[in-house]
């Protein structure tokens, strides 16, 4: 299992986007409607239930401070690299093969930003 550093280090270079930019794109429609839903009856994606965790963690921490993180925290900082990492590798080739517009309203697009990572960033 990673160490909790590693887990922190991996965690804020998948997150790429800021606490506003996600929390923004969570209130779409688009956001709530996208991912495997919870079984919980809510209606909520679980991607978009751990975008909300992000914003939090992010808004608790805007330092990245690693001190800050509760082990909370970084349990789901886990959950997101270890989402980030596995689609990543399933749509590594999206940008060699998709255009810009195609890109952005890609599925696999949309629920990787619940997670709080935007492939159309850099």
């Amino acid at each position: 299992m990673k160490d909790r550093a590693e887990v922190i280090r991996e965690f804020n270079s998948y997150v790429n986007m800021s606490s506003s930019e996600l929390s923004s794109w969570l209130s779409t429609s688009e956001s709530q409607h996208t991912g495997q839903m919870k079984n919980d009856g809510s209606g909520e994606s679980k991607g978009h239930e751990s975008g909300r965790i992000i914003v939090d963690i992010l808004e608790r921490n805007p330092e990245k401070d690693d001190e800050k993180y509760t082990d909370e925290d970084v349990e789901h900082m886990r959950r997101v690299v270890s989402y980030c990492k596995r689609h990543l590798a399933q749509e590594g080739k999206l940008k060699e093969t998709k255009s810009e517009e195609e890109l952005e309203n890609a599925n696999s697009t949309k629920s990787l930003k619940n997670w709080g990572h935007d492939p159309t960033k850099y």
